[in-house]
């Protein structure tokens, strides 16, 4: 994927595409971006590949500690266990493999990494989450629960430690992006106190 400081110069771009050509990559992935950042990749011959909706939680009104399933901090051994549950969780798009997790772990000044387990703990790991925060402004990097967890509670435990987390940290909001279509996901967040914003995200690729 290109990365995070999105270019808006097409003689960037274009550079940018010929230096991988001659890396020997055959295609390149953005980031999620805005659509007035999206302007300029179009230009260069990049396709719309995912549409993702915004959303973002105020942090004033947090769920309620609930009876639900209890969270632990994650340690560098669940990391295996931590990807399985990734794999099974998402296709093939997004899931992540070693080097996007530890990127995602080194995203942000401060993270707050945190698992489920299954009951008994001996049969593995139930979900997992990943929360950065960078001055006030808090993200909900990733959270995935296992198939044979879900509509336990999981997904919503560790939205609402996240938040929580970063209230306490000073935080002013927390903004998580999804799927165009993956409904559970927006369920999950809505029922949790975010909102969809008028404007959303998208990634986009192209051959090389």
């Amino acid at each position: 994927m290109l990365g995070e400081r999105v270019p808006n110069d097409p003689a960037v771009i274009g550079s940018c595409l010929d230096a991988l050509a001659r890396f020997g990559y055959q295609a390149v992935v953005t980031s999620a971006v805005a659509p007035a950042d999206a302007l300029p990749f179009v230009d260069a011959g990049f396709d719309v590949r995912e549409r993702l909706h915004l959303l973002e939680h105020d942090l004033g009104d947090l769920p309620a500690r609930g009876a639900g399933p209890r969270t632990r901090r994650a340690w560098r051994n669940d990391r295996d266990a931590v990807l399985e549950v990734d794999g099974l969780a998402f296709d093939s798009f997004w899931r992540l493999e070693a080097d996007g997790l530890r990127e995602a772990l080194h995203a942000t000044p401060a993270v707050r990494y945190r698992v489920g387990d299954f009951d008994p703990p001996a049969l593995g790991t139930a979900a997992y989450a990943i929360t950065g925060r960078a001055a006030r402004q808090g993200y909900l990097q990733r959270v995935a629960v296992h198939p044979d967890g879900r509509r336990q509670g999981w997904g919503s435990a560790l939205v609402a430690d996240a938040l929580r987390w970063l209230r306490r940290h000073d935080a002013r909001r927390a903004l998580v992006n999804t799927q165009w279509t993956n409904r559970g996901a927006l369920a999950l967040y809505e029922s949790c106190g975010f909102r969809r914003l008028p404007v959303g995200l998208c990634v986009l690729d192209r051959s090389l």
